[in-house]
């Protein structure tokens, strides 16, 4: 199975469609106060430039494409996470949640006003062209990337099934730029991938939260409990590194098919009786087989969810490197009559004991440093939700920030975390942290309550 290194810069998984954001039930409720004059007379500045620009521009302007940047230049300095959804692209992330869409394989950001790749999905037409984690997209088809939005970038680069794409990349120490040739195809996510290591461990590695991750996990429970004996198996990895998150009501299914009782995840709003919390449910799909959880810098949002909640309640030893630090929770607000939907930041979301994880993000209860490999040191950065622009600060946020590497090498035999986190499960080596002291306090970690 090809792993990936990834710098993971927005807790999200685009793709080759659209943004992928942690999502709610929430309504949408205002506790805004209304609108005053002084707000209107802005309002009024604003139709006057657009109407110029209408009107005066050397070029006529297309007037869609003026109030959706428009709109897009409100929200792009509230933070990095919110964000205006036309109707396709409302339509295309409604597609992605289901776990499947058609395109090329890869997950993207902007940087420099370039589309920078995050990492390519495995087995992927992306991942088969020897598209690289690291790679800037500077053309797409010959159309330079400068001046366009990630959306529009990622619009580009979507189209039909067998159809080629030539990507124009710039690679770290190449000598110049290179034309990449993919056709592309029909993307399906599995969210869970799963076997039995040398016939006494089971591993589960979970990549994404769509609308079939907990489906996909109780599968892969049911088949390794169907391939070893209760009495034989030592317990469970769950791999999160490099899971860029995904749907909220997913992490909580997912964290809730380990624990019998307790708080998962609550959210805290604008307002300050604006909490919801999320508690478990009787059923340890795992009949209490002890669980190692690793993460790294990939490790964002909906996984820091389920490895907060699992760390907290003591249900399992937590392995690897500080996590991404995203811990916002996106609404999705339909705007109705095919106005498309409005992405916006609405809470922020808080591990069971009571911790913000927005820019701290989860510390492992066992560090285990991956190194890099010697091509690709100086590549890759370490860097997490704290460095992005306009980040929202968090409550435990510190000097320290959020993040870390984000790499796991393709050969199991050179994965330092899952060797370290095989050998506690089979008594070779032993650690305080393993198994988790189950009567130390939940509330014990140094952080504000809500």
């Amino acid at each position: 199975m090809i792993r990936r290194v990834s710098m993971l810069m927005a807790g999200v998984a685009i793709g080759a469609t659209s943004l992928l954001a942690v999502q709610t039930g929430l309504g949408f409720q205002s506790s805004a106060d209304a609108a005053g004059s002084e707000t209107y007379k802005q309002l009024d500045i604003f139709g006057d430039v657009f109407e110029r620009i209408r009107s005066q521009y050397v070029t006529e302007p297309k007037e869609e494409e003026l109030i959706k940047s428009a709109i897009n230049g409100m929200l792009k300095d509230l933070d990095p996470h919110s964000g205006y959804l036309d109707l396709r692209e409302s339509r295309s992330m409604q597609t992605q949640t289901k776990g499947e869409f058609g395109g090329l394989g890869i997950e993207v950001t902007m940087e420099d006003e370039l589309i920078k790749v995050i990492a390519p999905i495995d087995d992927t037409p992306a991942a088969k062209a020897g598209v690289l984690s690291g790679d800037l997209v500077s053309q797409i088809d010959g159309v330079n990337v400068r001046g366009l939005s990630l959306q529009e970038g990622v619009d580009k680069m979507r189209g039909l099934i067998n159809t080629p794409i030539v990507l124009t990349i710039l690679r770290k120490g190449a000598d110049k730029p290179m034309k990449i040739t993919i056709v592309r195809d029909k993307i399906v996510l599995k969210s869970v991938k799963s076997r039995v290591i040398d016939g006494d461990v089971g591993y589960l590695d979970v990549n994404g939260f769509t609308e079939q991750t907990l489906k996909g996990l109780k599968e892969a429970i049911a088949k390794i409990r169907e391939e070893v004996k209760d009495e034989d198996l030592k317990g469970y990895v769950v791999d999160l590194r490099l899971n860029p998150g995904g749907l909220l009501g997913q992490a909580i299914g997912v964290s809730d098919s380990f624990l019998n009782r307790g708080e998962i995840v609550s959210t805290r709003g604008r307002a300050k009786g604006d909490v919801q919390r999320n508690n478990a449910t009787p059923g340890d799909l795992t009949r209490g087989k002890p669980v190692i959880v690793l993460i790294n810098g990939g490790s964002a949002s909906a996984s820091e969810i389920v490895a907060g909640a699992l760390q907290d309640h003591r249900r399992a030893t937590v392995i690897g490197t500080r996590s991404f630090g995203k811990g916002s929770v996106q609404t999705i607000i339909p705007l109705g009559n095919d106005k498309g939907a409005l992405r916006i930041t609405t809470a922020l979301y808080y591990t069971p004991s009571g911790c913000s994880i927005q820019g701290k993000g989860i510390d492992p209860d066992i560090i285990i440093d991956q190194p890099l490999p010697v091509e690709l040191q100086g590549r890759v950065e370490a860097r997490g939700e704290s460095n992005l622009r306009n980040s929202i600060e968090g409550e435990s946020q510190d000097d320290s920030g959020s993040g870390s590497f984000a790499y796991v090498p393709p050969d199991p035999k050179d994965d330092l975390q899952l060797n370290h986190a095989l050998d506690l499960l089979r008594g070779i080596k032993k650690d305080a942290s393993f198994p988790p002291a189950t009567d130390e306090v939940l509330n014990s970690k140094d952080c504000k309550r809500v």
